[in-house]
């Protein structure tokens, strides 16, 4: 069985004071726990001193974006060997806002996936479609092609080395999520993607929810049988919504989904 994950994306948000606070909340509430995965994806500013604090528990520490070089002039950017050398092990890739407001192709993303995968960072790949896109019904059109682009020449030889995340562009920061139904539908399409250019491996690789999941409807989307965890934005920012997500992620592992 796949393992769920619950991740938290904070983007550009929290203060140093913060982040060490929740990170500290966190650590301490869930830090021992080991029936779900949990990572955090904090401001690359924070990174070494977010992943201090992880590093004698269960929790992972991720950047949420690298170059797809190792070093050079490319001001603002951050490389693999940093992001690495901070303590981290995830990156999160292609995520919505990196492609539409940062213009940022699927082949410039493949060529990050490339060098995090050569790195031993394990890289979140972020596909999805936009409202207009879902309403003419070519949701499955959309995530064919950026997973095709986004994974071109790209070879996975353990379903642990990449984790897939589903983010409908139209239920990010909007209050809209995608139905259990609608998910699930996108999670199997993506899933059979994997299996028809991956193989029988491709079963195990681990395919998240990404859009407006709160407590109030995680476990309705956890509980699907394709979804494999979550990737959280805002409810990520608040100690109390990211513990009662895990604790359903640990509610729906021990019913044995």
């Amino acid at each position: 069985m796949r393992k769920l994950l619950i991740a938290g994306n904070w983007k550009m948000n929290k203060d140093f004071d913060e982040a060490i606070e929740f990170t500290e909340g966190i650590s301490n509430r869930c830090g021992a726990v080991d029936e779900v995965d949990i990572a955090l994806f904090p401001p690359a500013t924070y990174l070494k001193d977010v992943s201090r604090i992880t590093e004698k528990n269960y929790i992972v520490v991720g950047a949420q974006n690298i170059h797809s070089e190792d070093d050079g002039a490319f001001t603002g950017e951050i490389s693999a060997k940093m992001v690495l050398t901070s303590g981290c092990g995830m990156v999160i890739l292609g995520h919505s806002e990196r492609r539409h407001i940062f213009g940022e192709t699927s082949g410039f993303i493949c060529s990050k996936i490339r060098k995090a995968l050569n790195s031993c960072l394990t890289p979140v790949l972020c596909i999805g479609e936009k409202i207009e896109q879902r309403d003419a019904g070519e949701t499955e059109r959309v995530l064919d092609v950026q997973l095709t682009e986004s994974l071109e020449g790209i070879e996975i030889l353990s379903p642990n080395e990449i984790i897939i995340a589903y983010e409908p562009v139209w239920a990010i920061g909007t209050g809209r999520t995608a139905t259990p139904e609608q998910a699930q539908n996108a999670h199997l399409f993506i899933r059979d993607w994997l299996v028809r250019r991956y193989g029988e491996r491709a079963t195990e690789i681990r395919i998240l929810y990404g859009g407006s999941v709160k407590p109030s409807n995680a476990e309705d989307l956890l509980s699907q049988p394709d979804i494999d965890g979550a990737l959280i934005g805002g409810a990520s920012l608040d100690l109390e919504k990211f513990s009662d997500i895990i604790d359903i992620g640990i509610k729906i592992t021990g019913e044995d989904k």
